[in-house]
């Protein structure tokens, strides 16, 4: 993920089936800073299927946190 500041804004949304596809829901459009509580509070089954998107980069959750 490029270069960013918590308050910038974020879509942080769930695959249903991991990276390959599946449905997309959306769990908030708003701050990182957020975004990152909200990941941090789900199960690690659902924290796997996370995704952090801005304007221009999409990073899984994980990836972003070095789990």
């Amino acid at each position: 993920m490029r270069t960013t500041h918590d308050e910038v804004s974020v879509r942080l949304y769930h695959l249903s089936d991991g990276p390959e596809g599946g449905a997309a829901e959306t769990l908030l459009y708003g701050p990182l800073h957020r975004a990152l509580e909200i990941a941090a509070a789900q199960p690690q089954d659902v924290q796997e299927g996370l995704f952090i998107a801005t304007d221009n980069d999409v990073v899984a959750y994980l990836d972003l946190i070095g789990d």
